[in-house]
């Protein structure tokens, strides 16, 4: 790993904001959010010019404080009722084919809101056509209960991300758990719904190769189909430092591991657990 320098192939890239716009008017029109935009993502600008986004619905303020993510954090509002229609009738406009749903943490909630990502599976079902649903979840604190809610609304691929190695949890992520990420993804491996099971994390926060290696061993060993692995890149100087920056070659290493241990591992600087999220999702259907 190199380090903790910008390196060439991440000053490459640039962030065009030709295709942001029409994206934007239709989210506000409709009050919605993107975590494309509250996290920063380095690749929204390719996403929203592709007519495609990852919805965040439940608002736009986290429960939690992870140290590498941007999103707002504090004290959430009220759910909106009507959110599901308004989301299902933007996929409808937008002709989106591959839907994701994310929302922020919602500890708030008894149900840390798995009714309400239910709620917007089955608007999103009953569109003519049906896209496929991806849905990337919280860790609703272990409550297996509550991913069952969201299992049952039917969802085709149910993605939670594990984001970082376990020595890294209480550093970074000090409100989860590493064994709640395996427990829900185990969990819903084990439904026998035939739901595609995805998880991501993050590299460049001080792991070793070993360690993202080790964890990508746990994913699999829970029935972990897909993973993705990017390269942390700070959003704001309120988040935490980059410690070092993980090379094309290295990312190239892990999606051959991947093959290896039987997982189906996307990687690369840019990659996100979202991004061209419809090409994963196809890629373990063949």
């Amino acid at each position: 790993m190199s380090g903790a320098s910008l390196p060439e192939w991440i000053r490459a890239r640039k962030l065009q904001i030709g295709g942001l716009h029409e994206m934007r008017r239709l989210m506000a029109q409709g009050k919605l959010h993107t975590v494309c935009d509250e996290a920063r993502c380095p690749n929204r600008s390719d996403c929203f010019g592709r007519g495609t986004a990852t919805f965040l619905i439940m608002g736009e303020t986290c429960t939690r404080a992870c140290r590498y993510c941007a999103v707002a954090h504090g004290r959430p509002g009220l759910l909106d009722p009507d959110e599901p229609r308004q989301l299902a009738e933007a996929a409808r406009e937008l002709g989106l084919m591959h839907v994701v749903v994310t929302s922020v943490d919602r500890d708030d909630l008894p149900d840390g809101g798995a009714a309400h990502f239910a709620a917007t599976v089955q608007a999103l079902r009953a569109l003519d056509p049906r896209p496929a649903i991806e849905v990337l979840t919280p860790d609703f604190r272990g409550d297996l209960a509550a991913v069952d809610v969201v299992v049952a609304s039917g969802p085709d691929v149910y993605n939670h991300n594990i984001e970082t190695v376990r020595r890294l949890y209480p550093a970074f992520r000090s409100a989860g758990r590493y064994a709640w990420a395996l427990e829900v993804l185990a969990h819903v491996a084990g439904t026998g719904a035939g739901l595609v099971t995805k998880s991501g994390l993050l590299v460049g926060l001080g792991e070793t190769r070993e360690e993202v290696e080790e964890t990508l061993r746990d994913l699999r060993g829970v029935g972990c189909r897909v993973v993705t692995v990017g390269q942390y890149l700070r959003p704001t100087r309120d988040q935490a430092p980059v410690v070092s920056y993980w090379t094309p070659e290295e990312f190239a290493a892990l999606e051959i591991f991947g093959q290896t241990i039987g997982l189906e591992v996307i990687a690369g600087p840019f990659v996100r657990s979202s991004f061209r999220a419809e090409e994963a999702f196809a890629r373990v259907r063949r």
